[in-house]
């Protein structure tokens, strides 16, 4: 898992790419590709 400062780009790497809140953080998730996960904050 990534922690970067902009979440738009790396929703744009690939149309499953979703952002969700959990916790008071967000973070990139994706079924198809568990390999794009990132977060922030």
């Amino acid at each position: 898992m990534k922690v970067v400062s902009s979440l738009k780009t790396l929703k744009s790497r690939d149309r499953h790419c979703q952002v969700v809140r959990r916790r008071g953080k967000l973070y990139v998730i994706n079924k198809k590709n568990p390999r794009l996960k990132a977060r922030q904050g």
